[in-house]
């Protein structure tokens, strides 16, 4: 039996179907069932039927037979479970609004790869990158307000991991990245560096106080 996703972009029957839903999973399936009352496809007694029932849901394909009739249209995208990258030599990045997967296997080799954070599309709290730095493969992710890195997985035979605060550490958390696997090359993560603007202008009002 083949394992894919409904339109909701709640797994349908097969493997994952019994896996335990989470926070996120109940909120989603929630806007999806609010969306459809508002557009008059549920009553108000099936809405509260199935609010109650996608709240004390437990698993992904309980969560599923709420949604499976309705239309998507109009709903947050949702992410890939697994997203697997495996170069050797040159550069890969992911840029500008790029949606999040929930988990991220990474295989380098004699390549640089940049994870920007900047303008990612966010959409659950965590993320999970399994690495595989070999040599000369080098990981550098840029951060912003609210992502903690966290290597405490991550086996390191050489090579540096440079953790460096973002420009807000009191911000609320909105994604939380966790390293593991092993690696031979270098981890930096960072906040983007400011436009030289930025800096002209911070150096220039010094200068006139």
């Amino acid at each position: 039996m083949t394992t894919g996703s409904g339109p909701q972009g709640v797994p349908s029957e097969g493997g994952t179907s019994g896996m335990r839903a989470s926070h996120r999973d109940r909120d989603q399936v929630v806007e999806i069932l609010q969306v459809a009352a508002g557009d008059g496809r549920l009553t108000a007694t099936e809405l509260d039927q199935r609010l109650d029932a996608a709240l004390s849901a437990r698993t992904l394909g309980e969560l599923k037979e709420l949604t499976a009739d309705l239309p998507s249209e109009g709903l947050p995208p949702q992410p890939r479970e697994v997203v697997r990258i495996d170069q050797r030599f040159g550069d890969v990045s992911r840029t500008g609004r790029w949606l999040v997967p929930r988990r991220m296997e990474i295989r380098l080799m004699f390549c640089d790869m940049k994870l920007d954070f900047t303008e990612a599309l966010i959409t659950q709290n965590t993320l999970d990158l399994d690495l595989d730095l070999r040599i000369g493969g080098n990981l550098h992710i840029i951060t912003r307000p609210g992502i903690l890195v966290d290597p405490d997985g991550l086996t390191l035979s050489r090579g540096d991991i440079k953790i460096r605060p973002t420009t807000d550490p009191d911000a609320p958390t909105i994604l939380h990245i966790r390293l593991s696997g092993q690696a031979r090359g270098d981890i930096i993560a960072r906040p983007p560096r400011r436009p030289i603007s930025a800096l002209r202008g911070k150096q220039q009002r010094s200068i006139e106080s």
